[in-house]
């Protein structure tokens, strides 16, 4: 009896193990409203991958316009990692993390690797983006050349030639769109 309790331990310890060393994965990280820097600083200090997408506004302060930087989906951020429950407890104890999106430490949600990309292209492309309404329906699209090649996302038409390009991230039920040239585009 004492054998196999001991041998459930190890397999337990090495099913954590082996949940650390798996493959790492992007995961949504909820924050309180205005924490998402606060939290991405946090983190990338303790030597996780953090990526905070953030676009370029005007606003007016103190009756002047000035150009500021904002997260492109205020409240949540992105960490890339194969989560186990040390690594797990360690990130709900960043101050201002409401949660990790998913059902417990070892069914977290992930977000493919390939809308973290887009986003990515999107943001270096250095196009005007602006967040957009998450879109569903609609011809799913690739860019064949320029600065968001291979990219994939939805065309929305505005103009003849001018298209709007959307990249989303289904998990987080939020877009970001582009204006694009639309000789660029293929069916993907």
């Amino acid at each position: 009896m004492k054998a196999d309790a001991e041998r459930l331990l190890w397999q337990l310890d090495e099913d954590e193990d082996s949940a650390a060393l798996g493959e790492p994965k992007w995961h949504a990280l909820w924050t309180r409203s205005h924490f998402e820097q606060i939290v991405h600083d946090q983190l990338q200090a303790k030597n996780f991958e953090m990526f905070l997408p953030k676009i370029n506004i005007w606003s007016r302060r103190g009756g002047l316009r000035c150009l500021t930087q904002v997260p492109l989906f205020p409240g949540y951020l992105f960490l890339r990692r194969a989560v186990d429950k040390q690594s797990y407890n360690e990130i709900c104890k960043t101050r201002g993390l409401v949660r990790i999106l998913g059902e417990r430490w070892d069914r977290l949600a992930s977000i493919p690797e390939k809308e973290i990309e887009g986003i990515k292209k999107v943001l270096d492309s250095r196009l005007h983006a602006v967040p957009h309404a998450y879109v569903r329906e609609g011809q799913r699209v690739r860019i064949s050349r320029g600065p968001l090649k291979d990219v994939e996302g939805m065309l929305l038409k505005i103009k003849p030639e001018k298209g709007l390009f959307v990249v989303s991230v289904d998990l987080l039920q939020r877009s970001v769109a582009v204006e694009i040239d639309c000789t660029l585009i293929v069916a993907a």
